[in-house]
């Protein structure tokens, strides 16, 4: 899959050896993201790689593909942060979920692979659940469409077994996905009913836009009050969903904007001051609401901008 590149003019002039390596960023950070489900952890490798990057080039080193090679080291870097970050997820407080990014921009750069699907906290939360390597593997081949040949090269592991990595992540994933998908105007669609409903406090009106497994996930980081573990059916994800927006709909400092969130609907909450407070995406397949992920944990927010106080707005409420 590896883009051809022209090794001598990446290194002819400075000015040009910087455009190569911001042309190089967002495929770098489109990997990472996707192989870490954090903003700040998938900036420190994308900084780590074009570091590297750039150190070759100065030294004259020939590469035939800067492209390859920028991938191969973020992927690299990305597995070994993996484990470790996998030892920090443990002690969690809380649920964890991906930091979330805004896609409504067509300058993101974790959707210069236009793959958006993969980009969705849904399946990066059912990522989790692989060794760093499958995940490395099924998203390099499904994904950034890279033969088992350079995996194995990348990963540093034979084709066969890279091949039996991929087949096991995937029959993985896709025991876990849904079967049938859904437009994107009727996911939009369903996710404005959603709130319409519960700006009406319609309960039943609620339900019925809910799948039966519905699964409701808050994560605060133990920083902003969320729900200790998720919720899951239809009429328990319901109530609680309702009661909440009851809240925020009725404290005036508090606005919703619809947005889409790592290319799924969902919305963003923020203050009188227009500090954020919540990120909320809506996984919906199957004709029916799947999934609600909250993030409120304000360390996970700050890349998107200013972050407002939630827990003083939820205790003088």
């Amino acid at each position: 899959m590896a883009e051809s590149d022209n090794p001598r003019s990446a290194s002819e002039r400075p000015e040009q050896r910087e455009r190569l390596l911001e042309e190089l960023r967002p495929t770098s950070f489109a990997i990472a993201y996707r192989m870490l489900g954090s903003v700040s952890e998938a900036e420190d490798v994308v900084q780590d790689a074009l570091l590297r990057a750039h150190r070759a080039l100065d030294e004259g080193e020939q590469l035939a593909s800067p492209h390859a090679f920028v991938a191969t080291v973020t992927t690299r870097l990305a597995i070994n942060e993996l484990r470790s970050a996998r030892a920090r997820r443990e002690r969690y407080v809380g649920e964890w979920l991906p930091e979330p990014i805004i896609t409504d921009g067509h300058d993101d750069p974790a959707r210069h692979a236009e793959m958006a699907d993969s980009l969705s906290l849904a399946v990066l939360v059912l990522l989790e659940s692989l060794s760093p390597e499958q995940r490395a593997v099924l998203l390099l081949h499904d994904v950034f469409d890279y033969g088992y040949p350079e995996i194995a090269g990348i990963v540093g592991k034979s084709e066969d077994n890279v091949r039996q990595l991929a087949v096991r992540a995937r029959r993985h994933v896709e025991q876990r996905r849904p079967r049938f998908q859904t437009t994107p105007e009727q996911r939009e669609e369903l996710v404005q009913q959603f709130f319409a409903a519960a700006e009406h406090g319609d309960l039943a009106g609620l339900e019925a836009l809910l799948a039966h497994d519905v699964e409701l996930t808050g994560d605060g980081g133990g920083k902003v009050p969320a729900l200790a573990r998720s919720l899951r059916g239809r009429s328990r994800v319901a109530r609680t969903t309702l009661a909440w927006l009851r809240l925020s709909n009725r404290s005036p400092e508090i606005s919703r904007r619809m947005v889409e969130v790592n290319g799924d609907p969902g919305a963003i909450f923020v203050d009188a001051e227009q500090r954020l407070l919540s990120v909320i995406a809506f996984d919906v397949a199957d004709g029916a609401i799947r999934g609600i992920r909250s993030v409120v944990n304000p360390d996970k927010l700050a890349h998107l901008g200013p972050v407002g106080d939630f827990r003083s707005l939820l205790r003088s409420r």
